[in-house]
């Protein structure tokens, strides 16, 4: 049967206090840290902990977040999220986030590491508040190369969805050839990132327009070793992308477009979750 795990997290603000508190409630190995306030107390860094530190075929992995009128939540993870070799069955992971009017969001796990021979479904589902919004980040690897381990079997599929405002899904299948190394696919390249700012409703304009210019100027200062763009996708949603044959270059340039979002959109230093130093 795998491993079932679920995770609840429920974050309420404190107009009074300004103090965002969450409360967390879990079923199996999948629980979160103690709410951290390195920026304040009205920004709660939570750690999403599950401590197999895998996922084989078979389990199944829920996280339910709900982020309460005027709350602001950073949610990351210790480390990155691997998918290892399959037998036969799907691992699945789920990811439901409600975002209500005046909260914050920002998902930031760090990368996914699919091995060779793994069957993983990757599910994201975001519904935005008016007058919500949300930074989020995601960082794919296929295979190892540093340990010349290449995907060469197996399959990811990945559904990201903003309800009402952006879906994407597919699947990268190891036998499709075409897909990992057309040049109008992955290029042989094996590392992939996409991020993205959304609003519930319509973002002041010059906010978003310096937001936009700011990941413009992050992906020409990486240098040679990614390709990559950004595109104002609908007038509430700003999607960069970036492809290299590592995760390092790609992990340096999302860090440094969140924090010129954070500049840009909300007025907010570059604070980052303290797991991301150690």
């Amino acid at each position: 049967m795998g491993w079932q795990a679920r995770l609840a997290l429920d974050y309420r603000h404190d107009p009074l206090q300004g103090r965002t508190t969450a409360r967390s409630a879990h079923q199996g190995p999948l629980r979160v840290l103690k709410a951290l306030y390195p920026e304040g107390e009205a920004i709660c860094h939570h750690v999403l902990v599950h401590p197999p530190a895998g996922l084989v075929g078979g389990d199944r992995l829920e996280v339910q977040a709900r982020l309460g009128p005027g709350s602001h939540a950073l949610l990351t993870t210790p480390g990155a999220t691997r998918w290892y070799r399959s037998l036969g069955e799907d691992a699945t992971q789920q990811l439901r986030l409600q975002v209500d009017e005046g909260a914050r969001l920002e998902w930031l796990p760090l990368e996914t590491l699919v091995y060779d021979g793994a069957r993983a479904v990757n599910q994201l589902e975001i519904m935005l508040a008016p007058g919500a919004a949300m930074i989020g980040w995601d960082l794919l690897a296929l295979g190892l190369p540093a340990a010349d381990a290449p995907f060469t079997r197996g399959h990811f599929d990945q559904r990201i969805a903003l309800e009402g405002l952006w879906l994407e899904q597919g699947r990268i299948d190891a036998s499709d050839r075409l897909l990992l190394d057309s040049p109008l696919g992955l290029a042989g390249r094996r590392a992939l990132a996409t991020l993205w700012l959304a609003w519930g409703s319509a973002p002041d304009e010059q906010r978003a327009h310096r937001a936009l210019e700011a990941a413009r100027s992050g992906l020409d200062a990486a240098g040679p070793d990614l390709f990559g763009g950004v595109t104002r996708a609908q007038p509430r949603l700003l999607v960069a992308r970036a492809l290299a044959d590592r995760t390092e270059p790609l992990w340096r340039l999302l860090r440094a477009i969140r924090a010129a979002w954070r500049e840009a959109a909300w007025d907010l230093p570059a604070v980052e979750p303290r797991v991301w130093a150690l």
